[in-house]
């Protein structure tokens, strides 16, 4: 007589791990399994990618626009919080069809998502002050890094980054590569929130995204940083370094 191994069918966790997959419908299976973990259920990845095809749970993959190429250029990773910032625009509708414009505004060592400002235009000026905004609650940067858009370049932004001190990086034209961070972010906003919403007005929109970024930096967990939230990731660069701890390197991962 021969015994077949039977796998226990998990319900309960099949269960979780779908509504976790409902909430996140972008999300892979890692980042479900740090989701997972946080609530102390705990596997191997192995089962946990078993379970994520079984439940037919993969992330289908959106036919992205051509993006221009070039030679990448090296960003080296700021050693702290508010070493660099990086700054970009990002495009949407509402249902009747008005166009809205949103100003990103991300560190990048902690990856915290600092400001999105949601209007119908976004001047130079708007910029200048939105940055007073943040710098008001946190601090000035060392660097900010944005493209060489018309608002971006505008007398507005030359005459206050050079009123406040603080160097203004133009990345090539062309190249959005070069300011990876905040394309990145701008990649997770769009799939996550922007591609899954329809918006029916100008202030929908700012509750919309305005929750989405609370979300963002407190609870999506971030594979950059090695799967902590960026709260999580200020919050350890803020911690005092213990004797004899060679600086910060990886917050401490």
């Amino acid at each position: 007589m021969r015994y077949a191994h039977r796998r226990g069918d998990d319900g309960d966790l099949r269960s979780r791990l779908r509504e976790i997959a409902l909430e996140r419908r972008r999300f892979g299976y890692r980042r479900l399994g740090i989701m997972l973990a946080r609530e102390g259920i705990v596997m191997n990845h192995k089962k946990l990618l078993r379970l994520y095809r079984e439940e037919n749970l993969r992330v289908r993959r959106r036919r992205g626009r051509k993006r221009a190429m070039g030679t990448r250029a090296p960003m080296t990773l700021p050693q702290g919080p508010n070493q660099r910032w990086s700054l970009d625009f990002v495009s949407d509708t509402l249902v009747c069809s008005r166009r809205i414009r949103i100003l990103a505004v991300v560190d990048d060592f902690t990856r915290e998502n600092l400001a999105l400002v949601v209007d119908t235009s976004l001047s130079g000026a708007r910029v200048a002050r939105e940055l007073d905004a943040i710098i008001a609650v946190r601090g000035k940067p060392l660097m900010i890094v944005s493209d060489n858009g018309t608002e971006l370049t505008s007398l507005a932004i030359l005459r206050w980054s050079k009123d406040r001190q603080i160097e203004w990086h133009y990345i090539a034209p062309g190249k959005p590569q070069q300011n990876g961070y905040v394309e990145s972010f701008n990649g997770r906003l769009r799939d996550e929130c922007l591609n899954e919403t329809l918006f029916a007005s100008l202030s929908h929109a700012r509750s919309v995204l305005r929750a989405w970024r609370d979300d963002y930096n407190h609870v999506r967990p971030h594979s950059g940083i090695g799967g902590l939230t960026p709260a999580d990731a200020a919050r350890r660069v803020a911690q005092p370094k213990p004797p004899g701890h060679p600086g910060n390197p990886g917050l401490y991962l």
